[in-house]
């Protein structure tokens, strides 16, 4: 289980090694993504909060990075954090996530971006609910829902 004082250790040094890598240019990443998830992944933006229906959907499942299909997060570590993003307790492999120290927008945050492929999925915070205490605040575009066997 990952621990605040491990994130700040990874944003501040060496991330996990990734399972993989991908890597596309520019063109192919705006040709295999909407515009809205190009803008969120690619260019590090933030989409409106409650814009999704993931925020709400509380299923069992994975959540997958929709630019390189690497499942990042369980629904079992989702919980409703009241902020309008999906948010989950941990990844569901340490080696998944990477994170960067980001102050952009006046504010001293960690980002966590896809560790196969870059993409940036969010922030995380050391708000979150036991057991970890972590609140991994995802945009929605940047994921997509990962059918469990029965839903397949």
């Amino acid at each position: 289980m990952l621990t605040w004082a491990q994130i700040l250790g990874f944003a501040n040094g060496a991330n996990p090694t990734p399972p993989r890598r991908v890597e596309k240019s520019e063109a192919e990443w705006r040709e295999h993504l909407s515009p809205d998830a190009y803008r969120v992944t690619r260019q590090a933006a933030t989409e409106r909060p409650y814009s999704s229906e993931l925020c709400s959907l509380f299923e069992p499942g994975r959540y997958a990075c929709v630019c390189c299909s690497t499942e990042l997060f369980d629904a079992s570590g989702k919980f409703e954090s009241g902020t309008g993003w999906p948010s989950f307790t941990e990844p569901v492999d340490e080696a998944v996530v990477a994170y960067r120290a980001d102050s952009s927008h006046g504010m001293r945050r960690i980002e966590t971006v896809c560790n196969v492929c870059d993409a940036h999925l969010g922030h995380v915070f050391p708000d979150g609910p036991r057991p970890t205490g972590l609140r991994f605040c995802i945009n929605a575009v940047a994921l997509r829902k990962v059918p469990t066997g029965a839903e397949a």
